[in-house]
């Protein structure tokens, strides 16, 4: 019985390992912008047509590799970047496509600049809305 329900739960433990897709900062390119005119802001903005190899991640569990960037420690506003901070999309070096937004829980722990870490969680889509990055990461947990 002890047996049986041992293997059981390896079973399920690497089930959950398997749930989860590794991916790069190259999988994240497979999108084109068409630049648009929001009246609402009265500017242009990068509008993403996410491809078909990204549309397939789409609300999956992943994880990625990258710089974190600390845009607001107050209110737990942070970004992973293909790129360290003197090199990101802000500063002109890279495009929309080489960062993602981190959706973090209140309980974090402690973020420095251009860290290099892994995270885990749930990749969103955004096409539509200009105050929030193209990629998200919801429930965003550094993985070991």
């Amino acid at each position: 019985m002890f047996r049986t329900s041992l293997l059981i739960l390896l079973f399920i433990i690497s089930l959950t390992g398997y749930s989860q897709t590794k991916i790069t900062w190259e999988t994240l390119a497979d999108v084109s912008f068409t630049d648009k005119y929001s009246e609402e802001v009265d500017a242009y903005y990068y509008f993403p047509k996410f491809g078909p190899s990204v549309l397939e991640l789409a609300d999956k569990e992943v994880v990625i590799r990258g710089y974190l960037l600390e845009i607001d420690a107050d209110e737990d506003v942070y970004i992973l970047s293909a790129n360290p901070f003197s090199a990101c999309f802000f500063c002109g070096a890279a495009g929309p496509e080489s960062i993602i937004e981190l959706k973090v829980s209140k309980d974090h722990p402690r973020f420095k600049m251009d860290e290099i870490l892994t995270f885990k969680g749930k990749l969103k889509l955004n096409a539509t809305d200009i105050y929030q990055c193209n990629y998200i990461l919801e429930d965003a947990t550094v993985h070991k």
